[in-house]
């Protein structure tokens, strides 16, 4: 069995991980059992979830609208209010059974809820097993800014079970792929070189490498878990990617044609931006830029974007997590797997970028 063990979040993988999950419901005991799921993971993740498991009572499902749009606040109030009418105490457990939303939103819910209740993620998507669920970072929106509202606490367990993975779409597959791809470029070429090629058809292939790239998380979160330092490196094409995200989910703008992004859709952008600008401020070789660019395209269909667009971008840039003083700080690189962080970048150096981006 693929284990990582931590006194708070140890992550389980291949089929042996249910063994662990119920061992750690024996050991707990809790109350009440509630698992959370959307729409999308009660109907194709539920019932094998309740096969592989034990439970003396079956646990009580809470159901929320599946997609970023319901990462907020009602639908917090709405699973607070559930659990307080269901007789949940500060010995009930909350089982978060989804994609990134669930896990971000349910781990959030259950740190809050009577001054905090114990959790265990269950990722169900490709993007929750290798990011979301792994690093005790749990949070809502507000609005279409991404993440404004959250703690940092750990589950007790991550199990990760790439069954869950036959129920995607292709597209959500890619998007958890942007992840894996970034952890290649922050972290060693190695990797970067070998999650170029990665099909989730080769079933042996693919745990392996979803596997290392939950290695290469834990190993930066581990050594920084309150992002002091190391751990900013985890969003890498993130800030410029959490606010073309931001830009695509705000349906009140103007241009009304625009289709809302997935997350690693928006970070894909986002890496290529970011690796344009690491070429021009940190000599990031250009052979490497347009080689990256190119695997990415790949991957991932390009998005137009007018000057009105991209000005709105750098304006929603201000909400960035990691700004401090109104100054906002990107992670950038010198060369793969070399980073810098606290990077400073003018304006008209991320409209140079986006023009890079469209005349790839």
């Amino acid at each position: 069995m693929k284990e990582i063990k931590k006194n708070e979040g140890s992550v389980y993988g291949d089929e042996n991980a249910w063994n662990a999950f119920i061992n750690q419901i024996n050991d707990l005991n809790p109350t009440k059992t509630f698992v959370l799921t959307d729409e999308n993971t009660k109907q194709h993740c539920l019932p094998y979830f309740l096969s592989k498991t034990q439970f003396d009572k079956q646990p009580e499902v809470l159901t929320i609208s599946a997609g970023e749009v319901h990462k907020n606040i009602a639908t917090c109030v709405t699973l607070w209010n559930k659990l307080s009418e269901r007789g949940a105490d500060r010995n009930s457990l909350l089982i978060n059974l989804g994609g990134g939303v669930v896990t971000d939103l349910g781990g959030f819910v259950a740190c809050t809820f009577k001054r905090g209740i114990p959790f265990i993620n269950i990722p169900t998507s490709l993007l929750a097993m290798v990011d979301a669920s792994v690093g005790g970072k749990n949070g809502v929106d507000l609005g279409s800014l991404k993440n404004q509202v959250g703690v940092i606490k750990n589950p007790i367990q991550v199990i990760l079970d790439t069954e869950f993975l036959k129920t995607l779409p292709k597209p959500h597959i890619a998007s958890g792929l942007a992840e894996m791809l970034k952890h290649g470029l922050i972290y060693s070429e190695e990797y970067w070189n070998s999650i170029q090629h990665f099909d989730v058809t080769d079933k042996i292939k693919a745990k392996d490498l979803i596997w290392e790239s939950v290695l290469i998380k834990n190993k930066v979160v581990t050594e920084d878990p309150f992002e002091k330092s190391r751990r900013k490196t985890l969003n890498y094409g993130h800030t410029l990617g959490h606010a073309i995200e931001s830009y695509f989910m705000d349906v009140s703008a103007k241009d009304s044609s625009k289709k809302e992004l997935l997350h690693g859709e928006a970070i894909a952008i986002g890496m290529i931006l970011a690796n344009y600008i690491s070429h021009r401020l940190c000599s990031f070789p250009k052979e490497k830029l347009d080689e990256i660019s190119t695997v990415i395209l790949a991957k991932f269909e390009k998005v137009v974007f007018s000057d009105e667009a991209i000005e709105e971008i750098i304006n929603l840039l201000i909400f960035d997590k990691k700004n401090s003083g109104g100054v906002i700080y990107f992670v950038l690189l010198n060369d793969i797997g070399n980073y810098k962080i606290n990077c400073t970048v003018p304006n008209d150096v991320i409209r140079d970028a986006f023009n890079y981006y469209e005349k790839i």
